[in-house]
Order: C-alpha cells, then structure tokens, then sequence
C-alpha cells in the first residue's frame, strides 16, 4: 500500500490501487523471460496509443556482437541536415524492448521534430554488462557516421532513454566525451536515471515498496546485469563527468531512483555543465509509459521535452 504521508497524485493513487487489488509477482519471482511479457503487456493496457509519423522503420547498425536491431522514427519523409535524438529504453538492463516504447518514441519524434533512433541493445542475464553499453555505444558511432540506412545529415546526437536507459544515457555520452564519434552528443537528456550507489539514499528507503518499482526488482536487476559498481561504464558517477554536454534531468518525486537523479544533477552542476532538473511531485517511476492510466504524467513529459528543445535550441 503506497504510503499517505506523501503526496500522491490522485491518478497515481488510482493506479497503485488497481494494482495492488491485482496482485500478481514480481520480476524477481517470475524472472526475465515473464518480466518481459508482463511489461508489454502493462505497456499495452496503460500507455497512450502512438503517434502517426511519417517515417517508422525497422533497421539494424553493426554492434560487437553481430547487427542491433533499431526502430527509426521521424515526422518528415524527408528533412535537411539536423541533431538525432538517439533513445535508450529502460527495463533494468533486462525486460525492455522496441515495442514498450514505441508510443514514447513516436512522442519525442512528433514533440521535438527530430528524427529518433531507438536502440534494442542485448539484455541481461542472457547478456550481462557490459553488453548493454557496448551496443549503446556502437549504435550511437553508427548514428553518428549519417549512414545511407537513416537517409539523414547527423549534425549531432541528443542522447535519452529512462531508467537503465538513463543509465545507458550518460555512460554512452561519457563514452563519447572521452573518445569523440563523428559528430558530438549536443544534449543528454536522461530520465529518472541510475547515475549512481541508490541503496543508501532516502528516496530507496522511502519508495521502495508500494510505488511499482520495488527494492526487490532493483536487486533483481543488478544481480542480473552484473558487472563491478566501480566502473564507470557502470555506474557514470564513479568516473570523470568534466566536459558533459549540455543536459536535461528528469526525476520522478516517489521512485526510489529519485536521489540518484538529483545527485547527478548536482554534481554535473558544481563541474560547470549546463544542466535543467526537473523533478515531477507526487508520481511514481515509469510515468513516461503509463500516460493512459496516468494521464497526469502527460504534462510532466512535455515540460521534460519542452526542456529538451530549449536546450538544443541553444546547442546545436
């Protein structure tokens, strides 16, 4: 039962109930394979429908382990040189895919008028780390290069994804920073991401149970993916975050990630980076694909994309 002595959105409350009146297991009962099933099955019932664009194509990049699968999305049939927004979904490392963020896609698309790439790394256990940011990084070059496959004159990336997908977000920017690809990353934009150590903050103590996103399914995730804390590739707040791009951060006030959010946002603050954070009161993790039975977090993604735009607007 979520706790009432915080403030819960009354849209929020009605899905955490329906929830609980559900029952059902949770990933770390169930495992990968029907956490998989399950999240596209909870992506079906509770996101908005996708947005119609012009351009919505299945393609594959070369990756370190044979081609990645990666869904295009663009507005136009056809548009000058311009920033590609490259998407990173979420899941932990081990039950997201292209279908579950199809509608976002088709919303940061259609929102910021720019061509998107979204990436179907390998997931854990089957691949544990580091073959998430491998593909992440051999996507992001690929993108980059303008390759005859996208049709497009990159002249830079916008990098973003949610969750692990934020993770993913500043570890392949991170990766770009040290080494540069053809064009630069312009703007990163992760969301509620894990940037950081989350088991000692107040946000993991508070929100752990009762919020969807359990402290169970997170330890779940990290035995799955694997791979030493230490590592910057693993987790981007051990390492050298001078020279991030400009960035936008999003978190969300009642998810346990909450505080890794902000403290990367502050760190990137203090090395000089231009950064906006915006922290959405009284909703849970996983709003960006929940918006049909959490219409309320609709809003709080547009300011998100809102921001975004701002920001490339100034950078690219």
């Amino acid at each position: 039962m979520a706790d009432t002595e915080h403030y819960v959105r009354e849209d929020v409350r009605g899905f955490l109930d329906m929830l609980e009146k559900l029952g059902g297991k949770g990933v770390e009962e169930v495992g990968a394979v029907e956490g998989r099933q399950q999240m596209r099955m909870m992506g079906s019932l509770a996101e908005t429908p996708a947005k119609d664009l012009a351009v919505v194509k299945d393609l594959t990049c070369p990756g370190p382990a044979g081609e990645i699968p990666l869904r295009f999305y663009d507005k136009r049939e056809t548009r000058g040189a311009s920033p590609v927004v490259l998407f990173i979904h979420g899941g932990g490392f081990v039950i997201g895919d292209l279908e579950v963020y199809h509608a976002l896609c088709t919303e940061i698309a259609d929102r910021l008028d720019l061509p998107v790439v979204s990436v179907d790394y390998r997931l854990a256990p089957e691949h544990p780390f580091p073959a998430a940011p491998d593909d992440c990084e051999a996507a992001a070059r690929w993108v980059a290069s303008s390759p005859d496959a996208l049709g497009r004159e990159v002249t830079g990336l916008v990098i973003t994804g949610d969750s692990a997908g934020g993770n993913l977000t500043i570890v392949t920017t991170n990766q770009l920073v040290n080494e540069p690809a053809d064009v630069p990353v312009i703007v990163q934009a992760p969301i509620y991401p894990v940037a950081s150590d989350i088991s000692e903050t107040e946000s993991y103590s508070l929100f752990a149970d009762g919020f969807l996103l359990t402290g169970a399914a997170m330890a779940f995730f990290t035995q799955s993916y694997g791979g030493d804390a230490k590592d910057p590739r693993h987790t981007p707040m051990v390492g050298d975050c001078a020279n991030t791009p400009p960035t936008v951060v999003c978190t969300a006030g009642l998810d346990p990630l909450r505080d890794s959010g902000r403290e990367y946002a502050s760190h990137l603050i203090k090395l000089g980076t231009d950064v906006c954070y915006l922290e959405f009161s009284g909703i849970i993790h996983g709003f960006t694909t929940l918006r049909k039975a959490i219409p309320s977090g609709q809003k709080d993604l547009d300011a998100f994309l809102d921001a975004v735009a701002l920001m490339v607007e100034r950078y690219k």
